[in-house]
């Protein structure tokens, strides 16, 4: 989770979200060495008094100066389109979840098991224990099984809602009559936290999320004693 003074993301728990940091790096560096360039034209133009007349009219110059931009954008847009086709991907999920936002918790419904739902509130301050964190506690966290495909289903009873997991890398809007959706899977056992992103009403700070990752055969045990 996010701790103070930090200036980087949250470290990748999704395969996802590793690819998302690995291009977020990839295009700053991109970005760097565009804005090196163009820095060190506009000091040499400010700089020197020096002309020369075969720079002024130059189709060869020209030429260059559309190309590269034109790779440029080639190098950054083919691993987007990557990641993005990696992001819509939902072949065979081994567990479908459904969260539905309400002013102000969250429900999940356990879409392959008979009778698996129940609603998540934020802990008050007064009720939290040692070690917890305040405004992200929930009463009930939404566990899910390690290295499995999980997709959401994200929809809202009320207003507009957002679920959001930083270090998941997810967010989805949750809007009243429309069910969207997407998949992720976690690649080791922790405790995530998230919250809703989206301005809900006078108690959108206290929606907070919780995801506990756990190896499969100990999720199958929690399903059956619920």
């Amino acid at each position: 989770m996010a701790h103070p003074t930090q200036l980087g993301f949250q470290d990748a728990i999704s395969p996802v979200l590793e690819e998302l940091l690995y291009f977020h790096d990839h295009a700053l560096m991109v970005v760097f060495l565009i804005g090196t360039f163009v820095l060190y034209i506009i000091t040499t133009l400010i700089t020197t008094k020096l002309t020369d007349k075969f720079i002024l009219d130059s189709q060869e110059l020209e030429i260059i100066w559309t190309v590269l931009p034109a790779i440029t954008l080639i190098l950054i847009t083919l691993p987007s389109l990557r990641i993005l086709y990696l992001v819509e991907e939902t072949n065979d999920p081994f567990l479908t979840i459904k969260a539905t936002g309400h002013q102000w918790y969250w429900s999940y419904e356990y879409a392959d098991y008979e009778d698996l739902n129940f609603d998540a509130y934020m802990i008050p301050t007064q009720d939290l224990g040692p070690g917890e964190f305040r405004l992200l506690e929930a009463d009930n966290r939404m566990v899910v099984p390690v290295e499995s495909s999980i997709r959401m289903l994200i929809s809202a009873d009320d207003v507009l809602h957002s679920w959001t997991v930083p270090s998941l890398g997810l967010k989805m809007d949750a809007a009243p009559g429309r069910l969207n959706q997407m998949v992720f899977s976690v690649s080791h056992p922790g405790i995530f936290f998230g919250q809703c992103s989206e301005i809900c009403g006078a108690n959108h700070s206290f929606m907070p999320i919780v995801i506990e990752a756990i190896p499969l055969e100990h999720f199958e045990h929690w399903s059956s004693q619920c």
